[in-house]
């Protein structure tokens, strides 16, 4: 288990983390969300020791890293996979670690074998492509088998079956009551991974709750109707107790009720339609609405409504059956720490 309390980090004059409080729980993978710049990397810095957090705490299995006789055998971390001595080999790479944790050397080819290297495990690290780099960055993670795992962008680099990999792997770390906490930015993916999500914005917490509860809590779940004559039915949804905005190419978007009442409403009301979808947020969408007064770097040019607003593209829709379209129907002390990254990496 990994517990964070009111933890807070400045720089300067720059608060990074501001009084961050959650838990990752045994048996869970948990994705940590958030904007560049919102202070995930900080805060996983610090959770392994390579910051000191100027208020609260951060503790693995009970207690600071630092306090741990030997940490890789306790967290796994990927931090920087391009931390390791590009000089050295895989293999040796490796074997450094375990030496000064007391891993027998069958440790290492085990971890190599797993991350499928073992074939490329005799080239320089240096000479590793990013995706390569990524699987000896997870392979050093999983060298002392530890109970917790912690991930920076794991997928970074990878090839299609290296995610799947991924994936699997940290759903099977956790089905083996393992804590996992994993940074990403792809939504997709993280959509297919995470039991759990914490997501910070400007260093503070803004939300913390299941896959599931986020994307109801957050996402836009609202009906999109096309109808013959639009203003009648949008007095008559109305008058049924739902939120009627307009939407593009003169449809309606609704809220609070389903497509299934939509199209009742337009029987009672003799209205034919001409269109009618539910539109169920996925993960990306409730995510962008969260963040979208968190982020500090700006993209310019188009999107500029966001994802699910009134009159913005309305993604992830589901067509209703057809019959419904139509009128009547309804910092520690350690020998050697792997995957260590510079401080202007931190976000």
């Amino acid at each position: 288990m990994i517990e964070i309390s009111h933890l807070t980090k400045r720089f300067g004059g720059v608060t990074a983390v501001d009084d961050v409080s959650f838990t990752v729980p045994p048996g869970t993978v948990t994705g940590f969300l958030g904007p560049n710049g919102a202070g995930k990397s900080t805060t996983m810095r610090i959770i392994m020791g390579l910051e000191r957090a100027d208020t609260g705490t951060a503790t693995v299995l009970g207690k600071p890293l630092r306090e741990h006789p030997a940490p890789l055998l306790s967290v796994g971390a990927l931090l920087d996979a391009r931390s390791l001595n590009p000089a050295r080999t895989a293999r040796a790479s490796l074997r450094v670690l375990a030496d000064t944790h007391g891993l027998p050397a069958r440790r290492v080819d085990e971890v190599l074998d797993l991350t499928g290297l073992t074939e490329v495990a005799g080239q320089r690290a240096g000479r590793y492509s990013l995706g390569m780099g990524q699987r000896l960055g997870i392979a050093a993670a999983l060298l002392g088998d530890p109970r917790v795992l912690v991930l920076d962008e794991p997928v970074n680099g990878l090839d299609p079956e290296g995610v799947t990999w991924v994936r699997q792997l940290c759903r099977n770390l956790a089905a083996d009551g393992r804590t996992v906490l994993i940074s990403s930015h792809l939504m997709s993916e993280m959509a297919q991974t995470a039991d759990r999500l914490v997501v910070i914005g400007r260093g503070r917490v803004l939300a913390d709750r299941t896959l599931e509860e986020f994307i109801a809590d957050v996402g836009d779940d609202h009906v999109r109707v096309a109808a013959a004559d639009p203003h009648r039915l949008g007095v008559h949804l109305v008058d049924a107790g739902a939120a009627v905005d307009p939407g593009p190419e003169g449809s309606l978007v609704v809220r609070g009720v389903d497509a299934d009442t939509v199209g009742r409403v337009a029987l009672a009301s003799g209205v034919a339609l001409t269109h009618l979808s539910q539109v169920r947020p996925s993960l990306e969408d409730a995510y962008l609405r969260l963040t979208a007064q968190e982020v500090q770097y700006h993209s310019g040019g188009v999107g500029e409504v966001p994802p699910g607003a009134p009159g913005s593209a309305l993604p992830s829709e589901q067509p209703a059956p057809a019959l419904l379209t139509e009128p009547g129907a309804t910092g520690q002390s350690r020998p050697i720490q792997p995957n260590e990254t510079t401080p202007e990496a931190r976000s």
